[in-house]
């Protein structure tokens, strides 16, 4: 992890991070069951390597956001689930079928995570990829305007 003075730290049992961590999301993470953290803990690399530039923060009190010039993605625990939920106002492909729910959804797509499911990484991270893209193009609703 890199901490907010630039420092290189590591926790135990994580691995060495290379970008700016919100604290608040640290904590959010670390109250989960240790199989959510690591889904929690391999989709923030995902998305932090999709971009050099995302960061993270805490909206609607508790839910981790990553966010470059609007949002990317939120993550919120389930009892039995993690859900990425990619702020792609339904516009981003999915040639691989990661989308769990909310296909018909008008601003977010839901990718949930179960217990021993492994995360399609090179989709997941496209998919950041080109909503990286469209927030700096403006953002999904005005492609949406003007597709």
């Amino acid at each position: 992890m890199v901490s907010r003075a630039g420092d290189v730290v590591r926790r135990r049992h994580e691995p060495l991070r290379r970008y700016a961590t919100d604290p608040r999301v640290d904590a959010y993470i670390h109250a989960l069951p240790g199989w959510q953290q690591a889904v929690c803990h391999e989709v923030r690399d995902l998305v932090h390597a999709a971009d050099r530039e995302v960061t993270e923060t805490i909206k609607r009190t508790r839910v981790p956001y990553f966010v470059l010039q609007g949002n990317i993605c939120a993550l919120l625990a389930a009892k039995d689930h993690v859900n990425v939920f990619l702020y792609d106002g339904a516009i981003v492909p999915d040639p691989d079928g990661i989308i769990t729910a909310g296909h018909d959804n008008q601003t977010a797509r839901t990718v949930a995570v179960r217990q021993g499911e492994v995360i399609n990484a090179p989709a997941l991270k496209a998919m950041f990829k080109h909503i990286i893209a469209n927030n700096r193009a403006g953002g999904w609703r005005k492609l949406k305007r003007e597709g």
